[in-house]
């Protein structure tokens, strides 16, 4: 990973979100709640085609009470007051949870693999976001007239293209735009369905819970279907949690209470005031909302709003990529900072690449929202499900409940999120199976590259030298040591690296000033200046150091080696020359290594990865790179 540093971030600890409480809700407004926030443009459309395109009161009534108490139960009891209270140190989402629980608690392979199954999820109905999200907008020009409908899909290829084309050069200049944008979405959506309640105010009657569990029990399958087709309304949910470093709980709380969540509810009432009316359900019954003359602005406004969720997703996807390479579960890829206004404005190239492949194929593919509904919600619910099992663990070892406590609510949520999951298992054979490929996929790279990362740290510990052997060699030998300084980038947390064994075989002389560095990426986002490294003299001029960071932090070691002279290091900063080993990985001849597809697969991985002199920011002029094999 190559990153530019912003000043001051390479060895302070994280600070808290700047700007007062009402603007950093608006700025959320733009960021974490785009994909909820434009739900309505195809959720209770698609409710309409699993129960019928003109249904009963009750049934409409029962649709409508599923969907309120979804967004009730899920978004605001589960995520915004449960989840969002358990973070590690700020940061929240599957991938900051995992690294909390199963990791910096403890080391339990069980919960780092759920919680990383969990992120490849994401991956998974995050191409699909985009590709919904903006097809089901630009549906709303048929309403007009039919004549556009031809159009429709290359619109969307088009608006998707670009969009994934400008992800290069930023979005600090237009991310300012965001907030207010989805703030008129938001108001806009708001009296669109109070215009639909007015002319039937009696679907307020759904608020009763009554309606919805009705209608569950005794529609037999079309009942338990439908729930695929309610869960569309809470897809964006996870969000809230993944996107909580960058606001905070509070700005993020005040803009779903404020704002969002009554938003929602009345957009969704009033479509389906809509259908009790006996309003026709043809084509999108949201725009049935909205006047005639204004059907055209709405509709751009719509598909302005759903460009901004798409643009949440991708950076979203960004952010867990570089959450995952730190954490050793991705090989390094190249990373640009875009801005030096936020520490996530980053650009991919590797994952925008792909996102943008797989979200055109999608579109071209399924051609119509309603297609994609099918293969929609499936990825996240099973996410969902997971982080209820991850929640139940955090209830019992950082909150300290009981037993009891824990396991009523875990269960509670944990029944709700397994009927979402059972109803979206549905979808498999309807297009299902391409977020849960797509996920299987990212997961097993994930699972690879760590796999083959810990076998080359095994064999390098295979055959390390003590120190005082190694220094008691050299002056056996006679190795001149020549002026300067060398610093060591290694692997190991003890003994003589094996970088430094190769740099003498090969060019038989030695520093007279040696630095061994060893970098290690913490469980937590962020790490304070005075725990960021610590130094030890292991031998007259021999210096180890370990140098830590958080897996939000960008590692910079020139301005790291600044800071260790005042820790009693004597090093000569201005004569340093750098080493770096880099391994050719191979099979093993014995049979003891991994399987020969999992060794060739992680070679290709290792060979097309950044270089590690980048990801740690080092001068390339001062980078000497010795190479050898190591068989795995």
């Amino acid at each position: 990973m190559s990153d530019t540093q912003t000043p001051g971030t390479g060895n302070t600890a994280r600070q808290a979100p700047q700007g007062s409480l009402p603007v950093l809700g608006l700025s959320a407004l733009g960021i974490v709640f785009g994909d909820i926030g434009t739900s309505p443009l195809y959720t209770f459309k698609t409710i309409l085609n699993v129960t019928d395109k003109a249904p009963q009161a009750g049934v409409v009534l029962g649709a409508l009470s599923l969907v309120l108490w979804t967004l009730f139960l899920i978004t605001t009891v589960k995520y915004v007051s449960f989840a969002m209270r358990v973070d590690n140190d700020g940061e929240g989402g599957i991938l900051a949870l995992m690294a909390l629980l199963g990791v910096k608690k403890q080391h339990r392979p069980t919960i780092i693999a759920v919680g990383l199954f969990g992120a490849a999820l994401i991956y998974g109905d995050g191409a699909i976001t985009p590709a919904i999200s903006v097809l089901s907008a630009l549906e709303g020009l048929n309403m007009a007239t039919p004549a556009f409908q031809p159009y429709v899909v290359p619109a969307a290829v088009a608006i998707l293209f670009v969009l994934f084309a400008i992800q290069s050069q930023g979005t600090a200049r237009i991310g300012h735009f965001f907030g207010p944008v989805m703030l008129i979405w938001f108001v806009s959506i708001g009296l669109l369905g109070i215009s639909g309640i007015v002319r039937h105010p009696a679907v307020f009657a759904a608020l009763n819970p009554f309606y919805g569990l009705s209608y569950l029990f005794s529609n037999g399958a079309t009942g338990f279907l439908v729930l695929g087709a309610v869960f569309l309304c809470v897809t964006g949910a996870e969000a809230l949690y993944a996107d909580m470093g960058h606001f905070g709980r509070r700005p993020i709380r005040l803009a779903w209470f404020a704002i969002v969540f009554p938003s929602l509810i009345l957009n969704y009432a009033g479509q389906a005031a809509l259908v009790l009316e006996g309003t026709p359900t043809d084509g999108n019954i949201f725009f049935r909302l909205c006047p005639a003359s204004l059907l055209i602005p709405l509709v751009v406004l719509a598909t302005i709003a759903t460009i901004i969720a798409s643009q949440s997703i991708i950076t979203g996807a960004f952010s867990m990529t570089r959450q995952a390479i730190q954490l050793g579960w991705l090989p390094r890829l190249q990373i640009k900072q875009t801005s030096s206004e936020g520490y996530g404005q980053i650009y991919v190239g590797a994952v925008n690449f792909l996102l943008m492949i797989v979200t055109i194929g999608l579109t071209i593919g399924f051609g119509k929202s309603d297609n994609l509904a099918a293969a929609y919600g499936i990825a996240v619910s099973l996410t969902m499900l997971m982080t209820s099992a991850l929640l139940f663990i955090a209830m019992r070892e950082i909150w300290n409940w009981n037993l009891l406590a824990a396991g009523s609510v875990a269960a509670f949520f944990l029944v709700i999120d397994g009927a979402f999951f059972l109803a979206n298992l549905t979808k498999v054979a309807e297009g299902g199976y391409v977020p849960l490929i797509l996920a299987i996929s990212v997961y097993a790279v994930m699972w690879i590259w760590h796999r083959g990362a810990a076998a080359v740290m095994v064999r390098m510990h295979e055959s390390l030298i003590p120190i005082p052997e190694f220094m008691a060699d050299i002056k056996s030998r006679n190795i001149p040591r020549v002026p300067g300084t060398a610093v060591f980038l290694t692997r190991t947390e003890q003994d003589t690296p094996p970088v430094m064994v190769w740099h003498v075989k090969h060019n038989r002389a030695l520093h007279e000033h040696l630095f061994v560095l060893r970098l290690e990426i913490l469980p937590v986002p962020w790490l304070a200046s005075q725990q960021r490294i610590t130094i030890t003299e292991e031998a007259p001029n021999f210096w180890r150091a370990e140098a830590r960071y958080g897996f939000m932090e960008r590692p910079h070691i020139p301005e790291l080696l600044m800071t260790t002279k005042s820790l009693g290091c004597t090093i000569d900063l201005d004569d340093v020359t750098y080493y770096v080993g880099h391994e050719t990985v191979v099979g093993r001849e014995d049979g003891r290594g991994l399987p020969a597809w999992q060794e060739q697969f992680f070679a290709l991985m290792e060979r097309n990865a950044i270089h590690i002199s980048d990801f740690l920011s080092l001068p390339t002029d001062q980078v000497v790179e010795i190479g050898r094999q190591v068989s795995i």
